[in-house]
């Protein structure tokens, strides 16, 4: 939904194709490098089978990169166009989803406290940003994580009355959004050719939850097509 919506905003016909079918001077109009399940972490949802990590979604980028200099001529003309591109990057719901609360298959939880595993992430994040930085990327939209402990499939599992957020849960995430907004402070202060701003995924998630007819919804604690207790 965030990538459809980013993508009618940014005035595409369409959705930005991904880039397993991305072809041509195509790629010069936006790749989507995301993958369902996938984290910071590389082994963050592996029991929900293939998908690709953010340093793997770095690397095909950096493929792309080679792709736009054989089709505008040159690394500088490559260079000037990339610039101008918008790099937006959503990545830790599922580090914290399909990784660190989920101690039967992970033992991240274990191995961390809330704060040093968000410390952790931010640590491998920021080296794939360098990377991208590296690689021509100039203008960055870095996304929050949002309230999961709100999210259907958290309420499921651990909220007795099914409608009453997972603090613990929620806690982590905003470790984990503040360590990225001083992040973003970091490197607008140490980076003075490129920008980046960081969108507050948590607070649009409680406005959702706080006044949901405002937004047009009505149910905020279910699912619209899961299974079980929340649909979740």
């Amino acid at each position: 939904i965030m990538l459809h919506f980013t993508a009618e905003q940014l005035g595409f016909n369409g959705n930005i194709p991904p880039y397993a079918t991305a072809r041509g001077r195509d790629v010069l109009r936006g790749v989507n490098y995301a993958s369902a399940a996938a984290g910071i972490r590389d082994e963050t949802g592996r029991q929900l089978g293939g998908r690709i990590s953010f340093s793997g979604q770095v690397n095909n980028y950096r493929n792309t990169v080679q792709q736009v200099v054989q089709i505008l001529g040159n690394e500088n003309a490559a260079a000037d166009y990339l610039k101008k591109c918008i790099y937006s990057v959503g990545l830790g719901s599922n580090d914290y989803l399909n990784n660190y609360f989920m101690p039967l298959y992970y033992p991240t939880s274990r191995q961390f406290t809330p704060d040093q595993y968000a410390t952790v992430l931010i640590q491998q994040y920021t080296q794939q940003l360098k990377i991208l930085y590296s690689n021509g990327a100039r203008k960055f939209a870095l996304i929050g994580v949002g309230q999961i402990g709100c999210s259907p499939n958290a309420l499921a599992q651990n909220s007795p009355d099914g409608r009453t957020c997972v603090q613990r849960i929620n806690v982590a995430n905003q470790l984990f959004n503040n360590k990225l907004k001083a992040l973003v402070d970091n490197l607008n202060g140490n980076t003075p050719d490129a920008k980046f701003i960081y969108i507050d995924a948590y607070g649009i998630f409680q406005d959702l939850i706080e006044n949901p007819a405002a937004f047009g919804f009505r149910v905020t604690n279910a699912g619209c097509c899961g299974v079980g207790r929340n649909n979740g």
